[in-house]
């Protein structure tokens, strides 16, 4: 019950996106069908907010005209972190390098035009969730990310086997949350990558425009964002279950191992579904977990004097009996 009045609770407080509404009633002009083309195809347009993710970008004060006829221009410079709103949006035709320019203004006294390519190569939208995506699409972080994470990773287990404590998989509590997070964890990489790869432009433009509502958006996008959604309720069930049933000390190596294997699984699946490897991975995970779910997780005995779960045979932790 908990766990349904948590859903239900962040799906209503979810972020919603209005979306433009026209009139057909009035007549568009040519420019306002241009503007409406040039959305529908680059994902935004006039008033669109960007952030400068590079070192610095140079913008050329001049109009396109002169750049593209050969006359000397001026440039001014905006830095990293400076904040861009488009001001205008010219085709030029003419134009062998591109033909998009884009007219971009930190301030009223700091304004000039650029190239769309080299201006997309260096800002990210305005918004938390669109850099939180770049972020973790970024293909030399991914790698860097991999190394640090299998290298952790092997040094966490090793650590862990020599101390013979609990870990998810190897010698796993009798909760299915655990391997449950571990699941969707891979099952979302997969999921994500395979947007990109098969459905590129709706990804793109929800990289433009972000929301964390999946009613809000395709039914693809929907049900990643709900797969988000359930990664975030599935590891509060999980670590609560983790604080309930073991010891301060063993629940920290626990829950250290419970991240590991879930950054593992988001790198390797995020990765390997790019080369179509990662479906048959996916389905080789699923029956590796359930399997060792089974056999090591839940328990096949109960104790004959206080009816505690048993792994095996012996002393009772519960109650101290001792079961043949």
């Amino acid at each position: 019950m908990f766990l349904i009045v948590l859903m239900a609770f962040a799906v209503l407080t979810s972020c919603y996106r209005q979306e433009v509404q026209t009139s057909d009633a009035l007549p568009l002009t040519e420019d306002q069908m241009d503007s409406i083309s040039f959305y529908t195809t680059h994902h935004y347009t006039h008033n669109y907010n960007f952030l400068v993710r590079a070192d610095s970008l140079r913008i050329i004060i001049q109009i396109p005209s002169e750049t593209v006829s050969g006359m000397l221009v001026d440039t001014t410079t905006v830095l990293r972190g400076d904040r861009l709103v488009v001001a205008d949006i010219v085709i030029m035709p003419t134009d062998t390098v591109d033909s998009v320019w884009v007219q971009v203004a930190r301030d009223e006294w700091t304004m000039g035009w650029l190239h769309e390519s080299e201006l997309l190569a260096a800002v990210s939208p305005d918004n938390p969730i669109s850099q939180f995506i770049d972020s973790f699409s970024d293909k030399h972080l991914l790698v860097i990310l991999a190394l640090l994470v299998v290298v952790g990773a092997a040094l966490t287990f090793r650590i862990l086997s020599r101390r013979n404590a609990k870990m998810v998989h190897f010698n796993d509590i009798p909760s299915f949350y655990p391997t449950l997070l571990c699941l969707l964890v891979a099952a979302s990489a997969v999921f994500y990558s395979s947007i990109q790869l098969f459905n590129p432009s709706s990804w793109r433009h929800y990289y433009y425009h972000p929301t964390l509502n999946p009613f809000a958006v395709p039914l693809h996008l929907g049900l990643f964002l709900a797969s988000v959604w359930a990664m975030l309720i599935v590891a509060m069930a999980a670590f609560d279950d983790v604080r309930r049933q073991l010891q301060p000390a063993d629940a920290f190596f626990y829950a250290l191992s419970l991240v590991g294997v879930c950054a593992v699984c988001y790198v390797v699946f995020s990765v390997t579904t790019l080369y179509y490897l990662g479906y048959p991975l996916l389905l080789a995970y699923v029956l590796f977990a359930v399997r060792r779910y089974v056999r090591t997780s839940r328990p096949r005995y109960r104790c004959g004097r206080c009816g505690g779960p048993l792994h095996q045979k012996g002393l009772c932790p519960r109650c101290g009996a001792y079961n043949e």
